[in-house]
């Protein structure tokens, strides 16, 4: 039997995958937790086969759960389940130690052949995420300040000015939590631990104008 944990933000969501689930003989849903922190905790505590995550959350998103999970967990089973394909989510978790990637317009067989696909070892990509791992692989070694978005750099800029992440998020007309997101993808990106060192990476890098 393979043992699954669901992490996911939207009751609903994971209802749908739940039920779907319950319905294969080799598959049980042991878990579910609706943020990142309560995945993590979830996670080491009752040690499923596969975990099936989501990316954007509150409390803590899926990259920092993933890399949490694996820094305690390294044999961890990471399946992203996500509605997002842009570098800036995409590479964050893959490096962070996800071992698969699919979207949430995944068919629901298909989910359950990622896991069982996942739990023997291989990892299972969207067929856009493999182009867009190869494209990368093309492109060559960058420096980590030039894997940064359009919008990532306009935020590092507002960090070196002092904004806090609500006032970043007034100056550019978004909300908070994608504001959290943004800064947790250039700490991510730079290699930092926090803020302080990301502004310090700008600084010493002529970043900031």
């Amino acid at each position: 039997m393979i043992r699954v944990l669901l992490v996911d933000d939207h009751e609903m969501v994971r209802m749908g995958v739940r039920t779907y689930l319950e319905t294969q003989s080799d598959i049980e849903v042991v878990g579910e937790a609706e943020n990142g922190a309560k995945g993590v905790e979830m996670a080491l505590e009752k040690r499923p086969d596969i975990i099936l995550m989501d990316l954007v959350m509150d409390v803590m998103d899926g990259v920092e759960a993933t890399k949490q999970i694996i820094h305690a967990w390294p044999t961890a089973k990471i399946i992203i389940v996500t509605s997002f394909i842009d570098d800036e989510k995409l590479y964050p978790v893959i490096e962070a130690g996800a071992t698969s990637y699919l979207l949430k317009t995944s068919k629901a067989s298909g989910i359950a052949k990622a896991i069982r696909a996942t739990y023997q070892g291989e990892s299972v990509l969207e067929p856009v995420i493999t182009g867009k791992m190869m494209t990368k692989m093309r492109s060559g070694t960058q420096l980590p300040h030039e894997t940064l978005t359009e919008r990532e750099s306009e935020v590092l800029q507002l960090m070196a000015a002092g904004q806090s992440n609500q006032e970043i998020a007034d100056s550019l007309f978004i909300s908070l939590k994608t504001v959290k997101t943004h800064v947790s993808n250039i700490l991510s990106k730079l290699e930092v631990v926090d803020r302080t060192q990301a502004v310090i990476y700008a600084f010493r890098h002529d970043l900031v104008r």
